[in-house]
């Protein structure tokens, strides 16, 4: 069978049998479509190995061979299925330059990668995840060029080479299929009506692997990944996509004298954008079942659970239940809200640690960082307006925009350490990316937006030793505009406390002889495992939209009200966005609780996290 299926003739009559019998509905989008919008087929490999698993290994093994076979046959499906239908042409037209993309390929280590293919990977079809660090502009390419022979007056053409950047050969002979060769050297460029459909459009962007699914000390490499057609503009800087394609090498012509410069690509047959947090983690059914076992058995004392939970963030610190809580609620966040107008208020939560030395800042930053799927640690000291943001790289006669920490971290979470270390003109440029969401870019003539909808968490130093009697402004050395616009400023004081330390000697030297340390001590809490607390986060962020009830309104209206009637009444702080920032903490809290309603539970919550900022403030 598998002889058979070699067979060029054969494999296309299967092919075409396969998209008849599976992709039915597809095809006719394609007929019917009459806008162009629907340029490609997709099809699924699971049901392509169903259907026929000969043929499916052959489009593994030799796609380059296979896959234009593959768009041959959708050709002759349509065909097919339009003479089958008694509709006019003006509405059901046949799509000469359908492609189909191959989806779904099976869950195998040697088909969906992580990691970047090398060298020995190339001809093979595989499925890379990674993150768009870099886009290229939309160009031109051209497919293919007639040539008209002189002698004979034959037309033939030439297709471009891929390998070599798409180089056109001039060809050294007549090429004009025909019993009788003539062998001509003499053919000029064809004029024919086609010169339009020679073009198609072209784009270049380059992936990274995904920070989070390296071990420690891995620099993640990258790859160029080369879209065609109806591929181009599907992805962004910062995106998390799954790329299908076909690993090829690509060289410049050969000179004298200089090393051959051979890099691999991707040469991509379908992409698909991972937007979501969720997608990223395998959430099992079981694993929901047993999340909502957990507070069926809590229904009498939800807040035990939920010391529970909180007691498992960041285990290897002894105490700060309040830190741990809030580093939670920051990590779940609220409730993005749009209104018809295109008006949009984050959902997502900010939070500044100024604290002294050793009082355990980064281990914060560093377990968020890891227990998010999608996140971004870098530090103030070594991070420039452009590596924070967008960096405008010149990549040969062009320019393009390269993703930076706030960028990559798109809907998932960015942690700045060392954060008053940043430069003033630095600091200024986040200004926008933590109110608006977005990032916009005018340099080297590029004009565009790119989305950043992502929680912030930053650490820092006070200016000197913390003085109680003074401003948080003045403390920190941070203008007004940036400090209104984190939710949460927590202050760690490291106080010379005689039982405290040695409730932290004791933990730390693993003795836990000391006494309880009331609510914020670990010690004999069950502690859930770091993958049930990454799936817990990731389910109720995406499960749960709670909505506000009228009492829980009434306590955090009220609570804004108060604060702005005060008479140390701080700039930084109590503007509107307290108000916001107020039902941002309830709403994560009403999701910790597994729940849908922002109860007054939620609401006093809220306002205590908030009173212990004001209260530094």
């Amino acid at each position: 069978m598998s002889d058979q299926i070699s067979n060029t003739t054969v494999a296309q009559g299967a092919m075409q049998m396969f998209l008849e019998e599976y992709c039915a509905a597809g095809i006719q989008a394609l007929l019917f479509d009459t806008d162009d919008e629907v340029m490609s087929l997709h099809i699924d490999m699971h049901e392509l190995l169903e259907f026929n698993h000969e043929l499916a290994m052959l489009l593994l093994e030799s796609p380059s061979k296979f896959l234009p076979l593959f768009n041959i046959a959708c050709l002759a499906a349509q065909r097919s299925l339009k003479q089958q239908t008694t509709v006019s042409d003006s509405i059901c037209t046949v799509k000469e330059d359908a492609q189909v993309r191959v989806t779904h390929l099976p869950n195998h280590p040697t088909l969906q990668r992580t990691r970047i293919p090398g060298s020995e990977d190339v001809g093979r079809l595989l499925s890379i995840s990674g993150t768009v660090i870099r886009t290229g502009l939309v160009k031109m390419m051209e497919t293919h060029r007639v040539y008209s022979c002189t002698k004979c007056r034959g037309v033939f053409s030439v297709n471009a080479e891929v390998e070599q950047y798409n180089y056109i050969p001039k060809p050294v002979r007549c090429l004009v299929p025909g019993p009788d060769f003539c062998n001509s050297t003499a053919f000029v460029p064809a004029d024919s009506a086609e010169d339009s459909q020679r073009c198609v459009d072209y784009q270049e962007i380059k992936i990274q692997e995904q920070v989070g699914r390296l071990t420690l000390g891995t620099i993640p490499r990258a790859i160029v990944v080369v879209l065609e057609r109806d591929l181009v503009d599907k992805a962004k800087s910062g995106d998390s996509v799954t790329v299908t394609g076909v690993v090829t090498c690509r060289w410049r012509p050969v000179v004298a004298g200089e090393r051959p410069d051979i890099a691999v690509v991707i040469r991509a047959n379908s992409i698909s954008v991972l937007s979501d947090q969720a997608s990223q983690i395998a959430i099992t059914e079981e694993l929901r079942e047993e999340f909502r076992a957990f507070w069926a058995a809590r229904a009498g004392t939800p807040m035990r659970g939920r010391d529970e939970i909180v007691a498992s963030m960041c285990p290897q610190v002894y105490g700060l239940f309040y830190i741990k809580l809030a580093v939670l609620l920051v990590l779940i966040s609220g409730v993005a809200r749009s209104d018809e107008s295109g008006l949009r208020v984050r959902g997502e939560a900010h939070m500044l640690l100024v604290g002294d030395p050793g009082t355990a800042k980064s281990q914060f930053l560093k377990y968020a960082a890891k227990l998010v799927p999608r996140s971004v640690l870098t530090t103030g000291i070594g991070s420039t307006s452009a590596g924070l943001t967008v960096t405008a790289v010149k990549d040969g006669p062009e320019w393009q925009l390269e993703a930076g920490a706030l960028v990559l971290a798109d809907r998932g979470l960015c942690c700045i350490d060392e954060f008053g270390n940043i430069r003033e003109a630095e600091k200024s440029t986040i200004l926008e990316a933590m109110e608006q969401q977005s990032i916009s870019v005018a340099k080297a003539g590029i004009v565009c937006k790119l989305n950043a909808r992502c929680s912030v968490l930053a650490a820092m130093n006070p200016k000197g030793k913390y003085d109680v009697h003074s401003s948080l402004a003045v403390n920190t050395a941070l203008s007004t505009p940036l400090l209104s616009r984190f939710d949460l400023v927590l202050v760690l004081l490291d106080t010379h406390d005689e039982q405290w330390d040695a409730h932290v000697s004791s933990f730390l030297l693993g003795s836990r002889d000391g006494e309880e340390a009331g609510l914020g001590s670990d010690g004999e809490q069950d502690v859930w495992e770091f993958d049930r607390l990454q799936a817990y986060l990731a389910f109720v962020k995406t499960a749960f939209q709670p909505e506000t009830t009228p009492a829980s309104e009434q306590v955090l209206t009220r609570y804004y009200q108060l604060q702005r009637q005060r008479d140390t009444l701080n700039a930084a702080r109590t503007t509107i966005r307290l108000l916001e920032s107020l039902i941002r903490l309830a709403q994560a809290h009403a999701r910790l609780m597994f729940r849908n309603k922002v109860l007054l539970a939620d609401a006093v919550i809220a306002v205590v996290l908030m009173e212990s900022t004001m209260l530094s403030a």
